[in-house]
């Protein structure tokens, strides 16, 4: 099942406040992506934050990875996670005839 999460800062929380974490974040990004977690990530264009696609079994398990990252256990995001399910308008029609 696929989920997506949207981060925000938490009021107050600025660039160098999240700066001593950002290779720390980087890096496991990278280690959630290559075990098949983590699909896609975009920052946000709207205010400092981003999106992340999950692959993951429940919302809490993708809270349980979220977890593991360095900008959330430093207590620097505001996060919500949303539960997706495909789009049904891309499924074949039946047609008579």
């Amino acid at each position: 099942m696929q989920f997506l999460s949207i981060s925000r800062r938490k009021p107050g929380v600025t660039d160098e406040a999240c700066a001593p974490w950002i290779a720390a974040e980087a890096e496991r990004a990278r280690e959630l992506y290559a075990q098949g977690s983590l699909r896609q990530i975009w920052h946000r264009a709207d205010m400092p934050g981003a999106c992340l696609l999950w692959e993951a079994e429940s919302v809490e398990r993708v809270n349980e990875l979220l977890s593991t990252l360095p900008f959330a256990k430093a207590g620097l995001l505001d996060i919500e996670v949303i539960p997706l399910t495909p789009y049904r308008g891309f499924a074949p029609t039946r047609r008579s005839g």
